[in-house]
């Protein structure tokens, strides 16, 4: 492949049955640059948001993939598999026919808030340096310890009947590190019927939806555009800009006195409007911001 400086920022519609690694060697191709890198995995079975980095914007999306995110779930009711989702094999379950859609709304104020979830046993968590789901394929039985997450938007969009099932459309908007396919099995298990996950789709990721910003064309062999770096920047944190004496301290990855970052982290743009770095404010002295990542 051709090599390319050029640094930014794609949102993908990722396809049923890709992986996010298969969306990322796609990509790789498409730009003709190996530095290429995502933010929030997605299982092969879901689809929708997944930001990819190019080049230097891939030092952004480790911070990227902590905003919140909304999705779009099938759950169905009446059977547990391995894998809390349709791909796992099946370990039990009741019949969930005589559930109507207020017995399961009845359910879910106990699921919105700040909770406690215990993680998937297939999830992407390490366990003694090893991934969670790698153990499980060899396997071992894995207990994960549950983690404080936040749901913040918790609701049925429509119940239906089919064989003893009862499959229930839901979105959710939650923290990073919440898993869709621990609420499935954990409102499976309080309805006493066994629950997974058949379908997953990511409609957003902090400022980063389908409707409102490009998307890019994975089948298409032509080279996308990319998001700019202070774009991306200004869709997920504060910013302020930089006058050139400024600037010139970012490139060395100083500290900066006398300017104000509202968060960590927060943009710092060039004079010319050009993300050079994430800086975050000083704990203890208020007229200081310290570098979290120098892009420039």
């Amino acid at each position: 492949m051709t090599a390319s400086t050029d640094s930014g920022l794609l949102i993908c519609d990722k396809p049923q049955g890709w992986t996010s690694h298969q969306v990322v060697g796609r990509v790789r191709r498409l730009m003709g640059t190996r530095k290429v890198g995502h933010a929030g995995t997605l299982d092969p079975m879901a689809t929708g948001v997944l930001l990819v980095g190019v080049n230097r914007a891939t030092r952004l999306l480790g911070h990227l993939a902590l905003h919140d995110k909304r999705y779009e779930a099938t759950i169905r009711l009446g059977g547990s598999t391995t894998t809390d989702d349709a791909e796992g094999e099946p370990t039990g379950g009741a019949d969930a026919s005589a559930l109507t859609r207020e017995l399961v709304e009845q359910q879910l104020p106990a699921f919105r808030g700040t909770i406690q979830q215990r993680p998937s046993q297939v999830s992407a968590i390490k366990v003694n340096g090893q991934r969670a789901y790698k153990l499980v394929r060899e396997g071992e039985q894995v207990e994960l310890k549950s983690r404080e997450v936040t749901v913040s938007h918790y609701e049925v969009l429509a119940v239906r009947q089919a064989d003893g099932f009862c499959d229930v459309d839901v979105e959710v908007e939650c923290s990073s590190g919440t898993y869709i396919r621990a609420l499935a099995r954990d409102l499976g298990e309080v309805l006493g019927v066994g629950g997974h996950l058949t379908a997953l789709r990511r409609t957003r990721i902090g400022g980063y939806n389908l409707t409102d910003l490009p998307v890019v064309d994975l089948e298409s062999d032509e080279r996308p555009e990319l998001l700019p770096m202070a774009e991306a920047a200004r869709l997920s944190f504060p910013v302020v800009q930089l006058d050139e004496e400024q600037a010139g301290h970012v490139a060395f990855g100083r500290s900066l006195r006398g300017v104000t970052v509202p968060s960590n982290p927060t943009g710092v743009l060039s004079p010319a409007g050009e993300l050079l770095a994430l800086y975050r404010p000083d704990n203890e002295v208020p007229d200081l911001a310290r570098p979290v990542a120098v892009l420039a």
